[in-house]
């Protein structure tokens, strides 16, 4: 079923060459010791543990997906699944990111960044219920009491919990507004909640001992809409007062949702009939607590992307290396054999490159942002802290919906590298088809990242988040705009800003006569926008690679032959991307919908 092999040598490139963080971590008093021994035995012993314990389960998983008892509710995950989770736990990984005041290890988050790009690579769907409890610790610990977090949080950290998130319902979808789940408050203050959850990814599994479901639902008298919204902490069992597991809560696995992919996740109907919870926040605030969690599984749902762009490039390569298969259109390449390796001709290249630099863009860009939200959450200046959380807001949805949009490209073209083989179930390449379409789905759609994007981050507040990252883009052109090696990434790059800031105020001043410019313009907006960000780090990474292109390390050959072919192949669909925002609402919206 292929293999795994994670892509260190990369990672080590964006961490200590790219980024540097062993200088910014020392800059963070509660990382200052963090330095790059420990990074790499981090990595060094994250690519064991997935590519020996997880990747094997990948395949067999999906074949044998999850079942529900409908007498019990119970779920049972495919085989392998719950003793994986016992080594994962036992090897401390759910607590690598997390506060030391809770049992945590209190590494960067960059750095879990990279081993939960490694996760993803070798197993997403197994890799979704610790990803998930690792957002309602987040949560929790952003909103939660003292009380709260002092019996479920070291829980969560050690992995003997794990999480959900419980918002959507069947008739509402993204718009949360329109929930119906009811919460009534008890003498004890406590809730009684009531309603149906659906699409809740790991909803009901037999891997951990208990499950804490993060409920959004409604108290009496609340507002209408979003703003009558509120959140609550709905435990499968409820603990005792010396944290042992009590009576069963009325939380209950009524299916399991038959999904085109991650068929190793359980994403369950979740009826609550009555269930006992606690109210995180204030009430009819739920969106705002929520929303950490949110935030966190966007970011999440990026590196899955990444991880099936980058296993997906990999097995496409291996298997294009000894795939022979007619002749080289330039002149036989190995006479020895019958035909040709497939990678001879161009546009199998074209495929594998677009994946390789799809991957190593979305390691690059992840790993930035990892690092701001250690800026935003550990830098002992205020400014930088305010700073990195606008970077980290401006940037959150170009990660969820960018690298998503990718992966559908990059796994697809993986899984054209063989040919018909490719769309055989043994090969393993149309799994990672199948569940990377779901990721331009969940947690937010695409289009809903989009307009986050273009409407709340960037109209919202006049392009200010918007012009502080182009200034960063405009100093970069103008430190390196007269060296001539680099006028092949600093010219594309300093056209396409340029572009950018005309286009963003061309949109903005239309949607002030009709907003539906907005819907019209987001979606290509945003992939315009992303390629901005991947230009500004493919030159970053070019320039380290040109410094080194002659040290005898043919890493650094590798580096810059990605970047050209990103300069030359991918990122010109700009131009016909900005046509498409510019084109505006009125082909759009003029038929009459009963003309369709």
């Amino acid at each position: 079923m292929g293999q795994y092999v994670a892509p260190i040598r990369d990672m080590q490139f964006v961490l200590h060459e790219f980024l540097n963080v062993e200088e910014e971590l020392k800059a963070m008093p509660d990382y200052a010791d963090v330095d790059a021994d420990i990074i790499n035995q981090v990595l060094e012993e994250g690519a064991k543990f997935t590519s020996e314990v997880l990747f094997p389960l990948n395949h067999s998983g999906d074949r044998e997906g999850c079942h529900h008892d409908a007498a019990t509710h119970a779920v049972t995950t495919p085989k392998g699944f719950k003793e994986a989770y016992k080594q994962y736990v036992a090897g401390g990984w759910a607590a690598l990111a997390c506060d030391p005041e809770y049992g945590g290890q209190g590494l960067p988050v960059v750095l879990n960044n990279s081993f939960y790009e490694m996760l993803n690579s070798s197993n997403q769907a197994w890799s979704m219920y610790p990803g998930l409890s690792h957002g309602a610790y987040e949560c929790l610990k952003e909103h939660g009491t003292p009380e709260q977090k002092a019996v479920y949080l070291p829980k969560l950290v050690s992995g003997e919990w794990t999480g959900t998130m419980c918002l959507t319902e069947s008739h509402c979808g993204t718009d949360l507004g329109m929930l119906r789940s009811k919460a009534l408050p008890e003498a004890d203050g406590s809730w009684t909640i009531t309603g149906n959850k659906i699409f809740i990814s790991a909803g009901e599994h037999d891997m951990a001992e208990n499950i804490l479901h993060l409920v959004l639902a409604r108290v009496p008298d609340a507002p209408e809409g979003s703003k009558g919204i509120s959140l609550f902490l709905v435990p499968k069992f409820l603990p005792n007062a010396d944290g042992t597991l009590g009576a069963r809560n009325p939380i209950t696995c009524g299916a399991i949702e038959e999904k085109m992919g991650i068929h190793g996740n359980s994403t369950c109907q979740m009826n609550l009939d009555g269930a006992k919870g606690w109210i995180i926040g204030q009430p009819n605030k739920g969106l705002n607590a929520m929303f950490v969690f949110m935030n966190a599984a966007r970011l999440g749902v990026g590196m899955q992307s990444l991880g099936l762009t980058e296993i997906a490039y990999q097995n496409a390569l291996v298997y294009a290396k000894d795939r022979i298969q007619m002749r080289s259109l330039s002149g036989v390449k190995a006479p020895e054999q019958a035909a040709d390796p497939i990678i001879v001709h161009p546009d199998v290249r074209r495929m594998l490159l677009t994946g390789k630099a799809y991957a190593e863009g979305a390691r690059a860009f992840s790993s930035y942002v990892a690092l701001q939200i250690d800026r935003e959450l550990h830098h002992p200046d205020a400014d930088v802290r305010k700073e990195a959380a606008d970077e980290v807001a401006l940037l959150t949805p170009v990660i969820k919906a960018f690298i998503t949009d990718n992966a559908w490209i990059a796994t697809s073209d993986a899984m054209q590298v063989f040919g018909g083989h490719g769309y055989i179930s043994e090969w393993g390449m149309e799994q990672y088809v199948r569940d990377a379409r779901i990721n331009m789905i969940y947690e937010g759609t695409n289009t809903i990242q989009s307009l986050d994007l273009l409407g709340r981050k960037i109209l919202g507040d006049n392009g200010a988040k918007l012009r502080k990252f182009g200034e960063k883009v405009k100093n970069f052109v103008e430190e390196n705009g007269t060296d001539e090696a680099m006028s092949e990434f600093i010219t594309p790059l300093g056209d396409l800003g340029d572009k950018v800031s005309k286009l963003t105020m061309e949109i903005g001043m239309k949607a002030f006569q009709n907003p539906d410019e907005v819907g019209a313009a987001c979606v290509p907006y945003l992939r315009v926008v992303g390629h901005m960000i991947y230009s500004y780090l493919f030159a970053q990474m070019a320039k380290i690679a040109l410094a080194k292109e002659d040290s005898g390390d043919t890493f650094y050959k590798s580096k810059l032959a990605t970047a050209r072919f990103y300069f030359g192949r991918l990122q010109p669909e700009t131009a016909t991307l900005i046509r498409q925002a510019r084109s505006g609402a009125a082909n759009l919206m003029a038929l009459d919908a009963d003309l369709f």
